[in-house]
């Protein structure tokens, strides 16, 4: 990968390797965790789980599937990452601000209705106005000859920044435009603007037939590279020394600006809001079950990764998913 150097990369897997991955008896003495890491061990969708305290690793084991050092189809825990990167871009001067607008920045010509009107801001909080690209509708999506142009075209359903649409389409957009105007594909973004800083190997993934990564699907993060994410954002945009995102925009993404109608949840810049334990918890979900929360005031962070071929629906497997991170919660 571009910027990390095989002696570095040698060295950072090594020290994974090296380090104490299962704790057991240390858990069940520190609060019953135990019978947490019992409960999943039985969930057969689940692929890996990492659960780190005050910077502490209290457990973390693949219990089937690839190795915790090895990248995972997060799916759209990428939006997450996407949003990470926009904040980063602002910082540098890169893209204006959250009030921007997206088609200049695409180089695309006015569409002369409330399309013109669509803001960075409205992208990133899922309230961009154009009808979802995901579901059911995704498959002729990504079989369009544009995937950028074919999202812009989706019919309106409602001004932007009005209310919460689900869709990988905006994300895809917002991707573009940052690629755009960094001069920078986001595969580039992600590696040196988040992976290296935090030594996590980012891998390419899908791109669109005009070489456009995708944003917000499927990127490969190792479940401990994701846990290091976590961690670097539960400090606050900090990890080993190191500022990687501005303590601002991390405040600024915890804003509710929507809610899920399916969950129910609040959402702000690529993350989702709700309660764990009875305590505030920011959370990234993707399809299969993958999941990345960080809780502040446990000092808490939980990676999980799934089966990414597998659905996760609330009333199924996230369910089960969500009652684990409450257990969790309460355990440590």
């Amino acid at each position: 990968m571009a910027g990390i150097s095989r002696r570095r990369l040698m060295a950072f897997g090594a020290g994974l390797l090296g380090a104490p991955l299962v704790a057991r008896g240390a858990m069940a003495q520190t609060g019953g965790l135990q019978t947490v890491v019992d409960q999943a061990a039985g969930l057969d969708q689940l692929r890996s789980l990492v659960i780190t305290q005050n910077g502490e690793r209290l457990f973390a084991e693949a219990f089937r599937g690839p190795p915790l050092d090895r990248p995972a189809n997060v799916k759209s825990v990428s939006k997450t990452i996407v949003a990470l990167l926009t904040g980063i871009a602002i910082d540098r001067g890169v893209v204006e601000g959250v009030d921007q607008p997206v088609l200049p920045l695409l180089g695309r010509e006015p569409f002369r209705d409330a399309r013109d009107a669509m803001t960075i801001g409205d992208l990133l909080s899922m309230r961009a106005g154009v009808g979802s690209t995901s579901g059911g509708n995704y498959g002729a999506w990504v079989s369009s000859d544009d995937w950028v142009e074919y999202a812009l075209r989706q019919p309106m359903n409602g001004p932007p920044g009005d209310r919460f649409i689900y869709s990988t389409g905006g994300w895809h957009i917002l991707g573009a435009a940052l690629s755009r105007a960094s001069g920078l594909s986001l595969h580039r973004m992600a590696q040196d603007w988040l992976g290296n800083p935090l030594d996590i190997v980012m891998p390419p993934w899908v791109a669109d037939p005009q070489g456009r990564y995708l944003g917000g699907n499927d990127m490969a993060i190792s479940p401990l590279g994701l846990s290091r994410i976590g961690q670097m954002v539960l400090n606050r945009g900090e990890l080993d020394g190191r500022r990687v995102i501005p303590e601002s925009w991390l405040s600024r993404s915890w804003e509710p600006r929507a809610r899920s109608p399916f969950s129910g949840d609040l959402y702000g810049y690529g993350w989702f809001l709700t309660r764990y334990g009875g305590r505030f918890a920011a959370y990234a979900r993707g399809y299969g079950g993958q999941l990345l929360v960080v809780q502040p005031d446990r000092r808490l962070v939980v990676a999980i990764t799934s089966d990414p071929n597998r659905p996760a629906r609330g009333e199924g497997y996230f369910g089960d998913l969500r009652r684990l991170v409450n257990a969790i919660s309460t355990a440590v």
